[in-house]
């Protein structure tokens, strides 16, 4: 049973949580190790929040799932682990984690909240409502960062939340564009709201996505306080545009998490992430080697 109820948090989904550690990041107070406990804390709830969610959501559509020639070998759908045992376990773990909450700090605990209240809609409702879906998995990671500047008692940059938001739906619109292309004419069967999507409407969302993204991320590197951060630029645009690419040339989107294993795509990240580290920690980093 412990093992199937693993299986159905999704653990392969964890990383969207990451997105929690961009505030301890770009606050400058990434060797302040005093935080880390509450930051991993954060992302740990966060995790256990967002896959009692995914259990919560596959007990809802557990007959459309057992159609569906993938998930009807998740553990709900096929009859590995009970649905009563599914709720009983999904609803200890949320308790334990709104608890864990409410240790670090009352505001992280009303993120964490509303996170939890926004997705349990979105997954009763509003998921059935197009661009309104996409909008909702968006503000999901919004949340999130914002979760993660609370759990630490930094400042929320309005750019941050902005950049999240913009990612997240440029994402989320990749996955919906790969789900109908994959699915076809029977795309609406295995999920209503994809009647209300076309290719060439979702290409024009990402053009519009792609566009504000770019000018978002840019400006936002001139208010960092680090004018060498600019740097990073290449590299961030690099990836969206190798995201775009796999999702027309290699029809890609349906997975994101599978971003991690283009060779191209991990390895912008990768540098994108090392540059932002050596040019706001440069210095400190410096120091501290310096000791020794």
């Amino acid at each position: 049973m412990i093992k199937e109820l693993i299986i159905a948090m999704r653990p392969k989904q964890w990383y969207k949580n990451l997105v929690i550690f961009i505030g301890i990041v770009f606050s400058l107070k990434l060797l302040d190790l005093s935080l880390w406990i509450d930051v991993i804390a954060a992302f740990a709830v966060f995790c256990v929040i967002s896959g009692c969610l995914y259990i919560i959501n596959d007990i809802i559509d557990v007959d459309k799932d057992k159609n569906h020639p993938k998930k009807r070998n998740r553990p709900i759908a096929s009859g590995k682990l009970k649905t009563r045992d599914a709720w009983i376990s999904a609803i200890i773990l949320i308790i334990v984690a709104f608890g864990v909450s409410y240790l670090i700090n009352i505001w992280f605990l009303a993120s964490a909240v509303t996170f939890f209240l926004l997705i349990l809609i979105y997954s009763l409702f509003l998921k059935q409502l197009a661009i309104v879906d996409m909008m909702i998995i968006s503000v999901g990671f919004v949340i999130r960062a914002i979760a993660g500047c609370l759990a630490v008692g930094v400042l929320v940059s309005p750019w941050l939340i902005i950049c999240a938001f913009l990612l997240a739906l440029f994402l989320a619109i990749g996955k919906r564009r790969h789900e109908l292309v994959v699915l076809g004419k029977n795309a609406g069967n295995h999920r209503k709201i994809l009647d209300g999507y076309s290719t060439e409407m979702l290409d024009q969302m990402m053009n519009i996505t792609t566009s504000a993204l770019i000018m978002s991320y840019s400006i936002y590197t001139f208010f960092t306080g680090k004018i060498y951060i600019m740097v990073t630029i290449p590299f961030a645009f690099y990836g969206l545009f190798r995201y775009i690419y796999m999702v027309h040339a290699e029809n890609f989107g349906g997975e994101p998490e599978m971003l991690f294993k283009d060779k191209g795509m991990l390895l912008s990240m990768v540098l994108w992430a090392v540059l932002v580290i050596v040019i706001l920690y440069g210095s400190s980093i410096s120091r501290f080697l310096g000791v020794f």
